[in-house]
């Protein structure tokens, strides 16, 4: 079924506003670059910076794929999601070119950084070991979301009446 069939079942499609406003209040998503075979999946906690840009900070190991695969790709996907229940859920996918900050340009963008939440062991992580910082430049998006239960499951109050 096509996005636009799902409709009938409650689900709708997101304008740009609505996906600025969820991408704002979410902090990880996943992230996807590619690679020869299949691509490479790892959830990644997320900056927006409200417009056309995502940020992720790498932790960088001597031999981080992560960092390899984002030096060489083209373009990469970033999935951001949120599931209250099985009715009532939003999804968010990005699409864009990857690259990393310049360090000369690092300083401002990690002062507006507003980083939500974050494990312990990445906190930790980020102000010892070696560290790069990284940006999607969003060039396609597109959100779906789903609020409320499908019509078939929706009660006709009417009818539970008793006289």
């Amino acid at each position: 079924m096509t996005t636009d069939e799902l409709s009938d079942y409650g689900m709708v499609r997101m304008n740009d506003d609505e996906i600025r406003g969820f991408l704002s209040s979410q902090s990880i998503g996943v992230l996807g670059l590619p690679t020869k075979n299949v691509p490479v999946m790892r959830p990644l906690f997320f900056w927006y910076d409200g417009g056309s840009q995502i940020y992720f900070l790498y932790v960088i190991g001597p031999e981080s794929q992560k960092e390899d695969l984002s030096d060489r790709a083209d373009a990469a996907r970033f999935l951001v999601f949120n599931v209250d229940t099985p009715f009532m859920w939003t999804s968010v996918l990005l699409t864009g070119s990857i690259s990393d900050v310049p360090e000369s340009e690092r300083e401002p963008i990690e002062d507006a950084m507003e980083m939500r939440w974050r494990p312990d062991l990445f906190e930790r992580a980020g102000t010892s070991e070696n560290t790069k910082l990284y940006q999607l430049q969003i060039e396609d998006r597109a959100g779906i979301t789903h609020r409320g239960l499908p019509p078939a499951f929706e009660t006709d109050s009417s009818e539970d009446q008793s006289e």
